[in-house]
């Protein structure tokens, strides 16, 4: 039998972090993020190097009107780590793709394999108009086709003219094309999204629904891949809850409910519903039968498959779900999503921080030890055990 060998990436709250869940995220009106520590880039630098110690492979940072920009946090926490690559989140289209595959080659440059770019075609209309994209959800697609077809040749040292619908250059080239080229990833659940994907992500990206649900669309993806004669790799975006057992892993899963309350998960609701998102809608539906019944109340009937929680989806936009367990129950449900096809694992808790120890020290050496993840540097420093993690 074959091993996976899986990467692991971080997320960074450039919105805000707090010990409760904190709002934010795809959909979520400017200013509606509540947090209680400031994402400052000290604060965001300390997370960067946990995670390079404990040997991941990337950090991603969003993009949008509710958090700080992805490129520019990128550009400052590249000189506070070493290896750890960045995976930048953009909206094709609202800057030229001459001047973006630029910043990208730039930024190889100075941090040779240290950018992936996470593309985000944009779910919510009115966030796009307060950017002055007026064009609607298909639209966005097809001109993300064309901004990345450009992007590509000219990365490949290419010069290029092109005039289509939405993206039209003239004699474009980049004086140093990127050497690596930075990998593309791609995430989207509508029908407009899969050709998108197959033509040019290197990575497709999904959020975290249960195992068959990723077995559905990794197939519908890789089909619509093999007809542009390419083979595309899997990632899954997921929140941890990962303790020495599962009673505390639920228990903490119990306080992050516990500090919500009707009205807020009511206002978080109305503010999600307005998202023209078909993955947004498939994580608003994982937990609409308890939000219905006013079960929410109990973590536990939140569980929409084994560990795989859905109250973050309550009051957090985007990612909605979580692997909450022991650590064992935990790389249990990591090894189910890699044998299915998941090559990639994007984690984040509350506080980020903390909760990298609580996975790096209790999840990664498991991982470790079944030939699952096996980090590219050898010579990386041991993690070094802090006062609020107990041993396996």
């Amino acid at each position: 039998m074959t091993v996976v060998t899986i990467k692991l990436h971080w997320f960074l709250p450039t919105y805000g972090d707090s010990r409760s869940i904190v709002g934010g995220g795809h959909g979520t009106p400017v200013g509606a993020a509540h947090s209680d520590r400031e994402a400052s880039i000290d604060y965001l630098a300390s997370i960067v190097r946990s995670a390079e110690t404990f040997g991941f492979t990337g950090a991603l940072i969003p993009t949008g009107a509710w958090c700080e920009d992805a490129f520019i946090t990128a550009a400052l926490l590249a000189r506070e780590t070493s290896t750890l690559a960045f995976l930048v989140a953009f909206r094709p289209g609202l800057v030229s793709p001459t001047l973006s595959a630029q910043m990208a080659a730039t930024f190889a440059r100075h941090a040779p394999g240290r950018i992936l770019l996470n593309v985000v075609v944009g779910g919510e209309a009115h966030e796009q108009r307060a950017f002055g994209d007026y064009l609607d959800k298909d639209g966005r697609y097809e001109r993300a086709d064309e901004f990345l077809d450009v992007v590509r040749r000219l990365w490949a040292g290419q010069t290029v003219s092109a005039s289509g619908n939405y993206i039209t250059v003239d004699q474009a080239s980049l004086a140093l094309p990127p050497n690596p080229v930075p990998p593309l990833y791609f995430g989207g659940s509508s029908p407009a999204a899969g050709p998108v994907a197959a033509r040019h992500a290197d990575v497709y990206l999904t959020w975290g629904e249960p195992p068959e649900a990723v077995r559905e669309k990794i197939a519908w993806i890789s089909a619509l891949g093999e007809r542009e004669g390419r083979k595309l790799r899997f990632g899954i975006r997921l929140h941890t809850i990962s303790r020495d057992t599962s009673a505390e892993a639920w228990a903490q899963a119990d306080r992050l409910i516990a500090a919500l309350d009707d009205d807020t998960v009511r206002k978080a609701q109305a503010g999600l519903a307005r998202s023209q998102s078909e993955g947004q809608r498939r994580m608003l539906a994982l937990h609409e039968a308890n939000r219905s019944a006013g079960t929410w109340h109990d973590a536990r009937s939140l569980e929409i498959a084994p560990n795989l929680w859905s109250g973050v989806g309550l009051v957090r936009g985007g990612a909605g779900t979580a692997l909450v367990g022991s650590h064992t129950e935990v790389a249990d449900r990591i090894a189910e999503y890699a044998a299915i096809g998941i090559d990639e694992f994007i984690f984040s808790g509350y506080p980020h921080l903390e909760e990298l120890y609580w996975f790096g020290e209790g999840v990664v050496p498991i991982l470790r030890e079944r030939g699952l993840f096996a980090p590219g540097d050898d010579d990386r420093p041991s993690a070094v055990s802090i006062p609020f993690v107990g041993a396996q």
